[in-house]
């Protein structure tokens, strides 16, 4: 999965992060990828945590998107 920008001459760097479905719980596979530049800034915290905060597993998400 990616994470923020990577621009066209940026190297990709992988990272793994603890993530689990805020609605079950459920631990999801924990590889992401983002630009080596963009890592190093705070706006990248920001949007990680954002992300980590809201993220629904696969099941969750098809069962909210269902349901609306």
């Amino acid at each position: 999965m990616i994470i923020g920008k990577i621009s066209e001459n940026d190297k990709k760097i992988e990272f793994e992060a603890d993530i689990h479905c805020i609605n079950c719980g459920k631990q999801v596979p924990r590889g992401l990828k983002t630009g080596e530049k963009f890592s190093k800034t705070d706006k990248f915290k920001v949007e990680l945590e954002e992300f980590m905060k809201n993220y629904l597993c696969g099941i969750c998400r098809d069962k909210k998107r269902t349901k609306n």
